[in-house]
């Protein structure tokens, strides 16, 4: 009598080529001696869940999913429930979402890794399908396939390369405490650290060296998990440290973000050491952090570089090719509306000020880090690439990548014109970007743009999961007196140091 179909067999869901991968992971368990493998996936807020199975459980998922609740979809950044689940249509007015359901998780087999810092223990990411095979509305990695196959129709690909900013420090307590422990809607105090180094000496090889210990075992790790890390540099603030990655696909490289993130936390942790990817800790003297996004469209059949002008010249239509153009004018028209996916915190707006290696506007120019889009490259550099400086390094890595994508292609489709390069980008002419993240939603909630490319179904959804931590946030200043201003607030220190 023959085996039923599996989920994964039933939906079609996996290539021969998948099947092949999985092939390989069953012998590599087996090969490693592993006693656990890690299924993990994004939420929202581009944090990784996971659950840890043995290796019996594993083997079984690898072949047919595993079941998982939606419950993390439905939580904000303190674990505050935002949607009554429990209601008919699970306060979305979606009826698949009554009662918190569960959902399958489908491992994709070329995420499998072994984790360096945890003997015997393997990870593989996870997409996200109701169990009637449909595609989960709120997975951020679907979504970012979905925008890739409008690309592809094009004949194009996306290359991504990333530049991520984040603090080092040391541990300064042995142990967790009671004032440690929050509540869903309340994070507790963050553990308390020291400075890494004393900061402020830029690109300081003595005190680099100061965080050599845990950028050995970090380098160990990242390259233990294929995560192509070009440098490792010590910035501005006390302890802000720069990673940098090379080029990869979209895909695999919002995925090596989300991997690259968990595992430097973890790594840290493990040394004495807490990493954090909060844009500005509420720390003395702590500079704002930000993730330069680096992205060109190349030929799917030849590889070739698109955005690379044929010939080159000194005129600022010249820098890029012109469908390179009218992606760069997609990105420009759209960038007030698309600012919430790769600035989604409060915190990550206090890094939008002049003179401050962020932007504050939407303009461009030619190798300008204060413009928000700096060109790099030209005629004959297969290099040439736009680089996205708006970014904070607590963003999700599917949704910023994919809020590029859809605006640059609404650009291409329309044959958008771009607006003169500039030397002033804060003076220049052009959209000031949202100085907060309500005023972000805003204007999201605004754009028809993001409502085709992605659905009203997760518009909504994301405006409502957003808007009721910006509320947290401003019933905080209201309870504790506080006033917004330059600095960051205690209910930021608490709700994103530690989270991210």
């Amino acid at each position: 009598m023959s085996k039923p179909p599996t989920f994964i067999e039933r939906h079609d869901l996996w290539s021969s080529e998948r099947r092949r991968q999985a092939a390989d992971i069953k012998r590599r368990v087996k090969a490693d001696k592993l006693r656990f493998v890690r299924l993990a996936w994004s939420d929202t807020h581009g944090y990784v869940r996971a659950k840890t199975l043995t290796v019996p459980a594993f083997l079984s998922a690898l072949n047919g999913g595993y079941n998982i609740g939606v419950a993390t979809t439905t939580l904000d950044s303190a674990g505050a429930r935002v949607f009554a689940s429990f209601t008919r249509g699970g306060g979305m007015g979606l009826a698949e979402m009554t009662g918190s359901p569960n959902l399958t998780v489908v491992a994709d087999p070329a995420t499998f890794r072994v984790l360096p810092w945890a003997p015997g223990t393997g990870w593989i990411l996870c997409d996200e399908y109701f169990n009637d095979g449909t595609s989960f509305h709120f997975a951020p990695r679907q979504l970012l396939k979905k925008a890739l196959q409008k690309l592809a129709a094009l004949k194009l690909e996306s290359v991504i390369g990333a530049e991520i900013e984040w603090y080092l420090l040391r541990v300064a307590e042995e142990h967790l405490t009671e004032d440690n422990v929050g509540t869903p809607g309340t994070r507790g105090r963050p553990i308390k650290t020291w400075p890494a180094e004393p900061g402020y000496h830029y690109h300081s090889e003595s005190n680099m060296d100061l965080m050599h210990g845990v950028f050995d075992a970090l380098g160990d790790a990242y390259e233990a998990l294929g995560l192509n890390l070009r440098s490792i540099e010590n910035e501005w603030g006390p302890g802000q440290v720069e990673c940098t990655f090379a080029p990869r696909a979209a895909l695999q490289a919002a995925d090596n973000v989300l991997l690259f993130r968990t595992a430097t936390r973890q790594v840290c942790r493990r040394h004495g050491y807490f990493a954090t990817f909060m844009a500005r800790p509420a720390l003395k003297g702590y500079y704002a952090c930000g993730w330069h996004l680096h992205q060109s469209l190349v030929d799917a059949a030849s590889g070739a570089n698109r955005l690379m002008p044929e010939r080159s010249g000194q005129k600022s239509d010249q820098v890029l090719s012109p469908l390179g153009m009218s992606y760069l004018a997609g990105l420009l028209q759209y960038a007030v509306p698309s600012t919430v996916f790769g600035t989604p915190t409060v915190n990550g707006y206090r890094r939008f000020k002049p003179n401050s290696l962020a932007p504050d506007r939407a303009s461009w120019a030619y190798d300008h880090r204060g413009a928000m889009i700096r060109v790099l490259g030209g005629a004959g550099d297969p290099a040439t690439r736009l680089e996205n400086r708006m970014g904070e390094p607590a963003a999700n890595p599917y949704l910023f990548i994919l809020s590029q994508i859809v605006t640059g292609l609404a650009g291409i489709e329309a044959k958008l014109k771009a607006p003169p390069a500039t030397d002033e980008p804060y003076s220049a002419e052009g959209p000031m970007l949202p100085k907060t993240l309500p005023e972000a939603l805003d204007a999201l909630e605004r754009e028809p743009l993001f409502r085709r490319a992605l659905g009203d179904t997760f518009i909504d959804y994301f405006i409502k999961l957003k808007r009721t931590e910006a509320g947290r946030y401003q019933r905080s200043l209201e309870d504790s007196g506080e006033v917004a201003g330059d600095e960051p607030s205690t209910w930021e220190q608490n709700e994103y140091f530690d989270f991210f």
